[in-house]
């Protein structure tokens, strides 16, 4: 037995030091999965499958995207579903264009700014006072209806019949009950549907959703407008009030999905699309249109000296988040396009010092101006030779309860989406009845009247969902995204890096590790910064005294590959396209229960 056991430990060990060092060349813990037909990468086997099973009936990529949605709703509650939101970027074969869906609801019309100074004296991250209008089953019924080729009780039968039979929880699955336990026990409805004998649901435990399987049939019946305007929102309503909280039916019969343009850069030879605002995409662009100065390739994947780099042009794309993005009904001149130009990037780039780490949080830019710094602020940077401790945070908790997939159709189309109720199980209250937790992404708003972001009824906040695409010779070439809360720009940035620059294939890409800095104002009420660079520790032990010295503080989180997250944070799903042979490419990451399935 001992034989054995040290055996086990030399294939772990070896296969630890394999994967830090990743590459181009590297094996991986999961195959690339290839075919011609149809991809579908998603957080879990059944997601993947009842996308699959409509491609092969005949649908596309936007019918398998309804499928999808819907049976995430099903098996990762604690992620996303009817009661979050969602962003969907679509490449529409037809049109030769990409389509982007805004499937984001705003607060309600009771909740303003001087309610929540008044009452709570906050933003809750949980609870009635948390939830905005769900906008996921609008948006993606915006999409079906113009682009869709199946009717919804086709597309909804694989979820509402895992919603009434069951399905068997994963580890995963089980580890998101448990962490939650408490805040579900808060409500009654919550703890009807998971937490069964008032304990969560262990690995394997078969769960069933009678509610939820009766909700998603009416829609597949009757269409979201039930949603919306009929049955189902006068059950949201009454409950929500019944809670005391602010949510109405005419906030839900007020909704309307947006279509807007995706914001997009170029990135050597590539053009890079994203959601615009109220989404936070253009962090990632930003980014990316900083790095695009440097030669990344030359400096080594992982290499202390790319990491150093990757956080900084992170921390001047986040600093320029604050200020500038919200929803464009409410801040129209934002400066978006100054924000994503070559000028601009070239001046927040020159901030940049290869030798120390810029301190804290860094200064916001003055795109408009044409400044590097907005007056009124200053950049530091670390002292030489000062010993720099990091805060006790693990960005990996600070909100993965997000989902995402991405999808590719044997007819040209390709989507990319990512949805969320935001934190683990939203607001943590399941709608009685209706069998569905509510979102808590209220708790993205700000109170302060200055900030941009501040809450406002009908306002939508500023959002962490940035599914991505990347188009060359105007043609789809990759989708991908991942969740992550506040650590998703980053995510994204580097799983596209490692596919163009340093060559690897899709799955050594979503494997790869990943440093994330915490130096930035985040998402979640009252936005408080972090300050530290996290990553697994095996990364840590190659390049943190490096790092350290160059002032980061280094975060060090276990690495257990292949069951855990040995990427770190985030979760990516990405399908590379070949529009030479038709071939099509999806990897996934390790990390959750995400599955991969081609045809």
């Amino acid at each position: 037995m001992r034989s054995w056991s040290l055996l086990a430990m030399s294939i772990t060990l070896l296969g630890e030091e394999v994967w830090a060092q990743s590459g181009a060349g590297a094996p991986t813990w999961r195959p690339v999965v290839m075919g011609r037909k149809g991809m579908v990468a998603a957080e879990h086997p059944l997601q993947a499958l009842a996308g699959m099973r409509v491609l092969q009936a005949g649908g596309n990529a936007i019918d398998a995207a309804v499928a999808v949605f819907y049976m995430t709703a099903v098996t990762e509650p604690s992620e996303a579903g009817l009661g979050g939101d969602g962003f969907i970027l679509a490449y529409i074969k037809s049109l030769d264009r990409v389509v982007l869906i805004n499937g984001s609801g705003g607060a309600p019309k009771l909740a303003t700014a001087d309610f929540y100074r008044k009452n709570p004296g906050s933003i809750p991250a949980d609870g009635p006072f948390s939830t905005s209008v769900p906008g996921a089953v609008g948006g993606f019924d915006a999409l079906h209806a113009k682009f869709g080729t199946k009717r919804y009780p086709e597309l909804l039968s694989d979820a509402i019949e895992t919603a009434r039979e069951g399905y068997a929880v994963s580890a995963w699955g089980a580890g998101n009950f448990k962490r939650s336990q408490t805040m579900l026990a808060k409500w009654p409805s919550s703890a009807r549907v998971f937490l069964p004998g008032g304990q969560p649901p262990a690995i394997g435990h078969w769960l069933e959703q009678k509610d939820l399987a009766n909700t998603i049939e009416r829609i597949a019946q009757k269409g979201a407008d039930d949603f919306y305007r009929g049955d189902t929102a006068r059950v949201i309503a009454r409950y929500h009030e019944s809670t005391g909280g602010l949510l109405r039916y005419e906030d839900l019969a007020g909704f309307q999905a947006e279509q807007a343009e995706p914001i997009r850069i170029g990135y050597r030879g590539y053009e890079i699309l994203q959601s615009p605002p109220n989404s936070g995409g253009i962090v990632m662009l930003m980014a990316l249109k900083i790095l695009e100065g440097f030669d990344l390739k030359s400096l080594g994947h992982n290499s202390p000296q790319y990491l150093h780099l990757l956080a900084e042009a992170s921390k001047l794309a986040f600093a320029d988040r604050y200020p500038y993005i919200t929803d464009p009904k409410f801040a129209p001149d934002a400066p978006v396009k100054e924000l994503l130009s070559n000028e601009y990037a070239a001046l927040r780039r020159a901030l940049i010092r290869k030798d120390r780490a810029i301190a804290g949080v860094a200064p916001p830019g003055d795109p408009r101006g044409g400044k590097a710094i907005l007056a009124g602020h200053e950049i530091r940077y670390t002292e030489p030779g000062r010993a720099v401790v990091a805060q006790q945070r693990d960005l990996r908790a600070d909100g993965e309860q997000t989902s995402s997939f991405s999808i590719a159709d044997r007819f040209g189309n390709v989507v990319s989406v990512t949805h969320s109720v935001n934190g683990g199980f939203g607001s943590g209250m399941v709608v009685d009845g209706a069998g569905f937790v509510l979102n808590n992404r209220g708790s993205y708003f700000g109170l302060d009247a200055s900030d941009i972001n501040v809450i406002a009824p009908g306002k939508r906040t500023r959002q962490g969902a940035i599914p991505a695409m990347a188009l060359r010779d105007g043609k789809p070439f990759l989708a991908w995204n991942t969740p992550g809360g506040d650590t998703i720009p980053q995510t994204m940035t580097q799983a596209f890096l490692n596919v163009v620059e340093f060559g690897m294939n899709v799955q050594q890409a979503a494997e790869a590790p990943c440093a994330m800095t915490s130096n930035f104002r985040v998402s979640m009420y009252p936005q408080a910064p972090g300050d530290g660079l996290a990553m697994p520790q095996v990364l840590a032990d190659r390049v943190g005294a490096a790092l350290r010295a160059l002032g980061h503080p280094v975060q060090p989180s276990p690495t257990q590959p292949p069951y855990g997250s040995p990427s770190g944070p985030g979760a990516v799903k990405m399908i590379l396209l070949d529009q030479g042979s038709g071939v099509m490419y999806g990897g996934a990451s390790p990390g959750k229960d995400n599955y991969v399935l081609g045809w």
